[in-house]
């Protein structure tokens, strides 16, 4: 999805991470919050994005939470059309270009978001928004101490993470129709509030994202897992909607109650195949990135990673893998 042309582009993740990352620089581009900033986006795991991103010398693009190695060739390309780029990131970069025109921003620490690294480059000016971000991408004890340094209360800060878990929540599905709001139309709703209460105070599109939210978990909940072994279990979501916004939350929610355990969640694709949400815990002895990468469309971070494409004929041998590297003892 992408908004009306302008020499400032911006492409980021739909998620709470990469849509928090961008409320905070838009906020800070004040007068006009660049207002009419090209929007490049999609829905969570739709990463792809520098190849929409049109090259023209002089403009600026800044690249929020989405891999620079499966963006790396339309990356190199922007860069030699001298287009400046400013990319913040935490997942699985590979080799970084050199080039005078980029400006990186890159650390996979598993302690780490897109958002936090961009509330250090601002120097913590739109920490609320940051605390939403991180709280959204599942760094819990992050955004409650951060949270805590802000002098927020018990009431408000759980407030903020309920917002950035019903952000993050938002964003999965396999198209935008499965979405409840487009990111580009919640970057909109968002971008008038400099403090994120305001925004679940006055808006009715965070309390729908809250509502549908704690409707389609609740479904999710309801559901046993397909495959356990010790250290390991694995959920198998029906085809519909609903499980498909819910995949990605439910991992979190599921990674909670079973915090020894590695965590996978097998979603139904409706052109084929399945979507897959892994959750680790953060001293595995094999990190969610490194075990999806396996896979030819696998990839994320340490203690949070997923496959874009897994065919159903490999559905079978993908349990048998994942309860092997992760089965304790």
């Amino acid at each position: 999805m992408t908004q009306s042309p302008s020499s400032q582009t911006y492409a980021f993740n739909g998620d709470a991470d990469g849509l928090c990352a961008l409320q905070q620089l838009r906020r800070a581009a004040a007068p006009g919050y660049d207002a009419d900033a090209r929007l490049v986006t999609g829905v969570k795991r739709d990463i792809a994005l520098l190849d929409r991103v049109p090259a023209v010398a002089g403009e600026t693009c800044t690249v929020l939470d989405i891999s620079l190695d499966v963006n790396r060739a339309p990356l190199v390309a922007l860069l030699e059309s001298d287009v400046r780029v400013r990319y913040f990131d935490h997942h699985f970069a590979g080799e970084v270009p050199r080039h005078p025109n980029l400006d990186a921003h890159l650390d996979p620490s598993p302690n780490t978001c897109t958002s936090l690294l961009v509330d250090r480059s601002q120097g913590g000016r739109f920490r609320l928004w940051a605390i939403v971000g991180a709280f959204g991408d599942s760094l819990t004890v992050e955004a409650s101490a951060l949270a805590t340094a802000a002098g927020l209360s018990p009431t408000d800060t759980a407030a903020l993470e309920e917002l950035g878990v019903a952000i993050n929540y938002n964003a999965y599905g396999e198209t935008l129709a499965d979405l409840h709001v487009s990111p580009v139309d919640l970057a909109a709703e968002m971008l008038p509030f400099e403090d994120p209460r305001e925004l679940l105070a006055r808006s009715a599109a965070a309390r729908r994202l809250a509502s549908g939210y704690r409707e389609d978990l609740e479904l999710a909940r309801r559901l046993e897992p397909h495959h356990t072994a010790p250290g390991a279990v694995l959920y198998l979501l029906p085809n519909a909607a609903w499980a498909r916004r819910a995949s990605g939350p439910l991992a979190n929610d599921r990674a909670k109650a079973h915090a020894a355990s590695a965590v996978a969640i097998v979603s139904p694709k409706t052109t084929g195949g399945f979507l897959v949400s892994i959750r680790v815990p953060r001293d595995a002895k094999i990190s969610a990135e490194v075990f999806c990468r396996r896979f030819p469309t696998g990839g994320g971070r340490r203690t949070a990673a997923g496959i874009n494409d897994l065919p159903e004929a490999a559905l079978d041998g993908f349990a048998a893998a994942f309860l092997e590297a992760f089965r304790l003892g």
